[in-house]
């Protein structure tokens, strides 16, 4: 659809819709620039409280993704007004308050409309220095993959709502979203990062995919070693997936390769659409135990190297165009 419109051409919009980036940026000075995202979501769990922690996550997310400091935040909301009552929009508002001030952002007000079903988000402001916004398509040849949070929540919450996932195991995995990216974008600052993006709805396929394409270069993945949350395996051996999957595999399925030979579900993992999901970020192999030291050092404990970065293959006959994605 954007492609119908005039592209922006003003020279202080640094990042715009041109990309697959994360937020936009707009320079406000030499040293100081603007960046600019907003997110709502359906509720993935019952709790509203929880429910507004989590979309707050996913929406603050982006902002850590570009290397921005969220500042401010506006509530985004939907909600069917003589369908539910309203304390349950008071504890979907206080969740995500409590989240906005965790990550040292202020509520700056917000819009409500009258929806047919919940729909929470924020719409975040943050600064970053021009010279250190963190872009998706600007990873290197020789770079380490580093993803930090497991994948696996579309499928857990769908194997939930069938009374399939242990209450022990969706207890972890709502905790692993509302946590939120704040301590891995600082401890990743600390570091030369190359490139960044957060997983989100197109998996971790389609969003490694936009970087891929976006450098002009390969991404190899182990599927091995990719963490993926308690209960994913029980989930797929019961028959459960998500109606995203099949999209998400339609989204990269001209430009990715699995030669793996492990199991089903961990082929079918990485379409998986994940809510307030893990940064994927691409450092210099030199750097990159350090980095994975300094994050488990920092509790993101379940932080993992699950690939490189190689130059541009080309995708083997009967196949057109390039390979971006190698899962091994």
């Amino acid at each position: 659809m954007l492609a119908r419109l005039a592209p922006p051409t003003h020279p202080n919009l640094l990042v715009g819709v041109n990309t697959a980036d994360d937020a936009g940026v707009y320079r406000l000075s030499d040293d100081l620039a603007l960046v600019i995202t907003a997110d709502y979501i359906t509720p993935p769990v019952d709790d509203p409280y929880q429910f507004g922690q989590i979309a707050a996550a996913n929406s603050l997310s982006d902002i850590y993704a570009m290397g921005g400091r969220p500042i401010t935040a506006y509530n985004l909301v939907g909600f069917p007004v003589g369908e539910l009552p309203l304390d349950v929009l008071g504890e979907i508002l206080a969740g995500a308050l409590q989240t906005v001030v965790e990550a040292g952002a202020v509520l700056a007000g917000g819009h409500t409309t009258d929806d047919l079903e919940p729909k929470f988000g924020l719409a975040v402001n943050g600064l970053v220095h021009p010279d250190k916004i963190w872009r998706n398509n600007t990873a290197q040849v020789g770079d380490v993959l580093i993803l930090t949070k497991p994948i696996g929540s579309g499928v857990i919450f769908n194997a939930a709502k069938k009374g399939l996932v242990s209450p022990a195991d969706l207890k972890r995995v709502v905790e692993n979203l509302i946590h939120l990216n704040k301590t891995a974008a600082e401890v990743l600052a600390r570091y030369t990062v190359h490139a960044v993006t957060d997983i989100t709805g197109f998996g971790l396929a389609g969003h490694s995919m936009e970087m891929a394409i976006g450098a002009g270069l390969t991404f190899h993945f182990e599927l091995g070693d990719i963490p993926v949350m308690a209960g994913v395996k029980g989930a797929y051996d019961e028959g459960v997936s998500t109606g995203a999957n099949k999209e998400n595999r339609a989204f990269v399925h001209q430009a990715f390769r699995m030669d793996s030979t492990l199991p089903d579900w961990r082929k079918e993992i990485i379409f998986d659409p994940q809510t307030s999901g893990g940064l994927l970020a691409a450092v210099p192999q030199a750097q990159a135990r350090d980095v994975l030291r300094d994050l488990h050092a920092h509790g993101v404990a379940l932080a993992a190297v699950v690939g490189h970065v190689s130059p541009l293959e080309d995708r083997p006959t009967p196949n057109t165009g390039h390979t971006h994605l190698i899962f091994h």
